[in-house]
């Protein structure tokens, strides 16, 4: 009994998260759209929720608290209070106490509520002296049956009828079906007609039992969603049937249903019982025929055309039932889905060993089985990551209440526009990828967009823009962050990082590498300390964040017109599709996203005198440098006459890795390589082969780096240096 209510409540804290994430977009949404009743009825939904649900499963704190926010957004639904910035910021202050609640209920530790009464005490002088009906006495749910409903009836009101048949257990997991009527007063005029006939006598009554069920005829404006809502956390422990009986906003003058139809529907009777007993009156069409007032040939036609559209109604409500299934979800812990990516990934490991081995017996049985085995693995690799895939807009959301709050604390006027939020991206990267972005959020309105007044002298638009965008580029994803703001100066970075240290003092770099300074440890521009900014730690943080998800961070900006920040990811960090090619005997995967070709390259002798690393060869007209993996990692053994030059896109430009020979496509599975390789430049990993040695998977960025000299600072030790082979 203790299990299961620990477990109810976890659930109530946890749709209480996701009520207050929807809570905070629809406030937001709100302050843009303030006579939107929509978003109104949104907040007011989610308050309701929350409170209601509080109180069944005994977070009373929550509940009592969030009744004084449900009671001023029940005025502004009917027009009373209107939306107004005060409110708003007091009701995402509510929110943000309500989180602290929920936050201290799974830590146990004691909530400060030291802003509670006085955001209260605020949003009660919001609402006019009148009570209002959220403020009413809830009725106990007993034997009487009203005659009128508690609650007058909106004038667009809609009738809902709805059986709330608890399970009798219901009551060992902390819910109270009495609170749950109650919820469904609060939305409306209700008549509730309780049930005793599953109540058993004194000597077989078990006190811990629910017993009774219930029948409510509620009118309300609210919808069926809403309703629902009221049972959200005994839907598993419960029968609930909502149904529509009236709408008010259609006239229809047809005689309301048949009390057998009524009876019939509700499931009071069945369909045997009711037509053994209208068999024994005499049907209308024999009462008629025999009145000889219809011949029985007409009857017979309307007997058929009621079955006819009786039996076209079944089938449309089958198909919309059908497809109401089919949008069905359920919630499923994030562990179990890790632990079956796992699994995928050694399903995929072993499948590469089984083909690898069929291949040397060369059984044309055995192979056509690998073939199909591969197709299943490469189906169930795609439907599992696919499940992991999730919008990158529900990352998005949480970011327009920091800007909001940001621009507020730093006098600035801001409007965050958000785009691409449908783009999807693996779940493991999306929940590493929030404080980067929070950070690189912040340095846009601290240190890019000016003052109103600032940005009005030099001619722009008071109110300040940064754009947050993702797109799909390939196998990665680009996530850009862009102002409208002052830019980065260069010369204003470089004086700054020879100041603090950062560079020697008789250092000069180009303007590109000179704002790219921003990335360095210890680096500010913040002339003082604020809570935003000014403590040496931000982008150098991001930027070995982004590193640690495979990804790579490009910076571009002009003075006096803003800053673009983009950041380039992968689509997922479990499993991806490779090349293997072979260098020195050793096997080495390259991302499959990054190659475009592959072709035949004669080893250069005459052209030894090249500078570095780096060669040049002519594609089809086009110059395309290289690098010699061979010489980078300083492989022994002597070349093969014929090379095999893998041309890859690398930021943007074609590159040639030159290996000793393509093995062919390899599906990776992606392996760390722990802490002490982890920073080695030109290698993202590992995977293991068919034969079950390693293979190194190569970072084609990084190779690019260290073909131009021109490493991050703190990381010029060669990929050689760390023992490049695997």
């Amino acid at each position: 009994m203790q299990s299961q209510e620990d477990a109810n409540r976890a659930a109530f804290i946890e749709e209480a998260q996701d009520l207050l994430a929807e809570l905070e977009t629809a406030l937001l949404e709100l302050e843009a759209q303030p006579d939107d009743r929509d978003l109104v009825a949104r907040v007011f939904r989610a308050m309701h929720t929350i409170k209601g649900s509080g109180a069944m499963f005994g977070f009373d704190d929550i509940a009592h608290f969030t009744h004084d926010v449900e009671t001023v957004f029940d005025r502004v639904r009917n027009g009373e209070v209107p939306v107004t910035r005060q409110l708003l910021d007091l009701t995402l202050a509510s929110r943000d106490h309500i989180a602290q609640l929920l936050h201290c209920a799974v830590s146990g530790d004691a909530p400060d509520l030291s802003h509670a009464a006085a955001i209260t005490a605020s949003l009660r002088a919001l609402v006019p002296a009148t009570a209002t009906s959220a403020d009413a006495p809830a009725h106990a749910a007993d034997g009487e049956c009203p005659a009128e409903p508690e609650q007058p009836c909106p004038p667009c009101a809609r009738t809902w009828r709805v059986r709330f048949r608890p399970a009798p257990s219901i009551l060992f997991s902390g819910a109270n079906p009495l609170s749950l009527l109650d919820e469904l007063r609060d939305l409306g005029g209700a008549q509730v007609f309780p049930h005793f006939s599953d109540v058993p006598g004194l000597d077989e009554l078990q006190p811990e039992l629910c017993h009774m069920w219930w029948d409510v005829l509620l009118s309300s404006e609210s919808d069926e969603a809403a309703i629902r809502d009221v049972f959200l956390f005994v839907e598993d422990d419960a029968d609930i049937d909502i149904r529509m009986v009236d709408d008010a906003r259609i006239v229809d003058d047809a005689a309301y249903k048949r009390l057998g139809e009524i009876l019939l529907e509700r499931g009071d009777v069945s369909a045997d019982d009711l037509h053994r007993v209208l068999d024994e009156q005499r049907p209308l069409g024999k009462l008629l025929t025999d009145a000889g007032v219809v011949p029985p040939e007409r009857v017979e036609a309307a007997l058929a055309e009621q079955q006819a559209m009786r039996a076209m109604r079944q089938s449309r409500d089958k198909e919309s039932a059908a497809r109401d299934d089919s949008g069905a979800s359920i919630r499923v812990a994030a562990s179990k889905l890790d632990f079956l990516v796992d699994l995928v990934g050694e399903l995929v490991i072993v499948q590469a060993q089984l083909s690898q081995a069929a291949h040397l017996r060369s059984d044309p049985a055995l192979l056509g089985l690998v073939e199909e085995l591969e197709r299943l693995s490469d189906e169930l690799r795609d439907t599992t990551l696919g499940i992991r895939m999730l919008p990158i807009g529900t990352t998005f959301s949480k970011f327009r209440r920091l800007v909001r709050d940001l621009s507020g604390e730093l006098g600035k006027d801001v409007e965050l526009v958000t785009l691409g939020g449908e783009t999807e991206l693996d779940k493991t990267v999306i929940e590493r990828l929030g404080d980067p972005l929070v950070h690189c959020l912040r340095n846009s309105l601290d240190h890019g967009v000016e003052p109103p007044d600032v940005r009005a002298a030099a001619g722009k638009p008071r109110t300040g823009t940064v754009t947050l965008s993702a797109a799909h580029a390939g196998g990665e994803v680009l996530i850009t962050i862009a102002d409208d703001g002052a830019g980065i100066d260069p010369v204003r970075v470089l004086e700054i990082a020879r100041k603090r240290g950062v560079i020697a003092p008789d250092v000069e770099l180009p303007a590109r590498e000179a704002i790219e300074l921003i990335f360095a440890a210890g680096f500010s521009t913040a002339e003082k300390v604020t809570s935003v900014s000014g403590r040496g730690v931000g982008m150098d943080v991001v930027k070995r964040s982004i590193e640690a998800l495979r990804g790579r961070i490009e910076l571009d900006s002009t003075v006096g017109k803003g800053t673009t920040l983009t950041i380039r990811l992968p689509l997922t960090l479990a499993i991806i599709d490779g090349l293997q090619v072979l260098v020195g005997g050793e096997s080495y995967v390259i991302p499959l996203n990054h190659v475009e070709e592959c072709v035949e390259h004669a080893t250069p002798s005459a052209h030894g005198s090249a500078e570095g690393r780096q060669r040049i060869i002519n594609l089809r007209g086009e110059i395309v440098p290289y690098i010699r993996l061979r010489e980078l990692f300083a492989s022994s053994g002597p070349a093969p006459a014929i090379e095999q030059v893998v041309v890859v896109d690398a930021q943007g430009s074609r590159f040639g890795l030159v290996v000793d020979c393509v093995v062919g496509e390899h599906q990776t599975v992606i392996k760390s390589l722990g802490r002490i390789y982890k920073d080695v430049l030109g290698i993202s990993g590992a995977t293991i082969k068919g034969d079950g040695s390693m293979a190194l998977i190569l970072d084609v960025p990084g190779l690019v780096q260290l073909a131009a000299d021109q490493p991050p600072r703190g990381q010029r030790m060669s990929v050689a240096a760390h023992g490049g082979g695997a």
